[in-house]
C-alpha cells in the first residue's frame, strides 16, 4: 500500500524571492500567481524564511523599518522533504501552525511548496480507486483474505465493510489499514466473523443436545413410574 508523498502533491516550480526583494514586488507576485505566501531563499536557493500576506499587512500597518523580504519574513522556516507522506507533512503544519511548507532536497535547496490545499487533493480521489486499493492491497496482498467473502462499498470517501472474516481479531487490523488508505474519510464496520458463527452454532447444538437428553430422561422416568404401578 503506497501513500502519496509530498513530492506527489507539492507545487514543483515554487515562486521564491531573495532577501532584498521589495514589498511591492512580493505583493505583485502573490497577486500574479494567486498565492498567499512566498519562500525567501539565499544565494544557494536554500529557504531562509517565508513572507505571507499577513506579513505584508503587518508591515503596511506599522509603516516603519525596511520593506524588504528579509525584514518582513517569518524565520526560521519550517520545511518538508519530498519523500514524506502527506500525513507527516500535515502533522508538521499542525504542530507549527503554518499553512504551507517549502519542500527541500537533500542539499536543502528549494524544489517546491506544499500547501493545505495540496493536501486536500487526497480527499478528491475517486471512490473506485479507493475501493480497488483496499481490495488489492489491504484484503489480498496484506491480509491474504479472499475478496469473494467481503464487500467493500465506497461513497464520497466513506468506506463500508461487510461480509465475513475468519476471525474477529482480524477486524481492528482491517479497519485500521482501510483508514490509512489515501482519500478515506470514514470506515464503517458491518463485518461478521466465522469464529463467532461457529461458536454460536456449537453453543446451539450443545443446548439442543442437552434439551434432548433432558427430555429423554423425563420420558424414561415416566415409563418407569408406569411399570412400578
Amino acid at each position: 500500500m503506497r501513500h502519496r508523498s509530498v513530492a506527489d502533491l507539492m507545487t514543483p516550480t515554487a515562486v521564491a524571492v531573495q532577501p532584498g526583494t521589495s514589498f511591492k514586488e512580493i505583493a505583485r507576485l502573490l497577486d500574479e500567481y494567486g498565492i498567499t505566501a512566498v519562500p525567501v531563499v539565499d544565494e544557494a536557493n536554500r529557504p531562509v524564511g517565508v513572507v505571507s500576506e499577513a506579513d505584508l499587512l503587518r508591515r503596511h500597518t506599522a509603516k516603519d523599518g525596511p520593506s524588504t523580504a528579509e525584514a518582513m519574513m517569518s524565520s526560521p522556516v519550517v520545511v518538508a522533504r519530498p519523500s514524506w507522506t502527506a500525513v507527516e507533512a500535515a502533522r508538521l503544519m499542525e504542530r507549527h501552525r503554518v499553512k504551507r511548507l517549502p519542500v527541500v532536497d537533500a542539499d536543502g535547496q528549494l524544489i517546491g511548496v506544499l500547501s493545505r490545499s495540496d493536501l486536500l487533493q487526497l480527499f478528491l480521489r475517486r471512490d473506485r480507486a479507493i475501493q480497488e486499493e483496499i481490495l488489492e492491497d489491504v484484503v489480498t496482498r496484506i491480509l491474504g483474505l479472499s475478496p469473494a467473502s467481503l464487500h467493500i462499498d465506497v461513497a464520497e470517501g466513506r468506506v463500508t465493510l461487510s461480509g465475513t472474516l475468519p476471525r474477529r481479531s482480524v477486524a481492528p487490523i482491517f479497519v485500521r489499514l482501510c483508514e490509512d488508505v489515501d482519500g478515506v474519510v470514514e470506515v464503517v464496520d458491518r463485518l461478521t466473523y466465522d469464529d463467532e458463527t461457529a461458536a454460536a452454532e456449537a453453543a446451539r447444538a450443545e443446548t439442543g443436545a442437552a434439551e434432548a437428553a433432558g427430555a429423554a430422561r423425563g420420558e424414561t422416568a415416566g415409563h418407569g413410574d408406569q411399570a412400578a404401578r
